[in-house]
């Protein structure tokens, strides 16, 4: 549809190592999971082939999860007796995280790609609080893969586009001689 063909890849495929995330939010234990979440999608759908730390790498993948917000979606004011404010009781919450990436060539560590992105979830709130923090925890578990799928499917788009993450034995071109 659209009468272009998909573009081939010339040359091989870059090697990505991706490093721990750094947690800058104030919930605590994410950078691990949104790591792990990064490398699924990487090596899914990224165009780029992630590979372990021990082993020699192309590009380096290095990022930071920058903010968690839990705004409230949708409320109910429930009147109390003898006062004309009432009590609002959240109905439905959403998770929201930002997370900021970088890949660098690790050779000249020249800057390749940054992309910024933001993932969320809605979920509903209960009577009780200990399952509200279950339900919170899968929409910010939820909102991490979107962010990871989104950073993936970007980054494959700016190697189609011809984004320079060659390997760096291709990454400078031979100039023919002059006549």
């Amino acid at each position: 549809i659209g009468g272009t063909s998909a573009k081939v890849s010339d040359g091989p495929i870059p090697r990505l190592v991706i490093r721990t995330l750094e947690n800058k939010s104030f919930e605590p234990n994410l950078e691990t999971r949104y790591t792990n979440y990064l490398r699924r999608e990487f090596s899914s759908g990224s165009g780029a082939q992630v590979v372990p730390d021990s082993e020699a790498a192309d590009l380096v993948l290095t990022g930071q999860i920058l903010s968690v917000e839990v705004p409230t979606l949708s409320f109910s004011l429930t009147p109390t007796p003898g006062s004309q404010t009432g009590a609002a009781t959240t109905l439905e919450s959403r998770a929201e995280v930002t997370v900021v990436v970088k890949i660098e060539e690790t050779r000249t560590k020249k800057l390749i790609w940054t992309q910024i992105s933001k993932g969320s979830s809605e979920f509903y709130i209960t009577p009780d609080l200990q399952f509200n923090r279950v339900l919170q925890n899968r929409a910010l578990e939820q909102a991490g893969r979107f962010a990871a799928e989104d950073l993936a499917s970007r980054f494959l788009l700016h190697l189609e586009s011809g984004g320079g993450a060659k390997p760096a034995a291709e990454a400078s071109p031979t100039v023919p001689p002059a006549q």
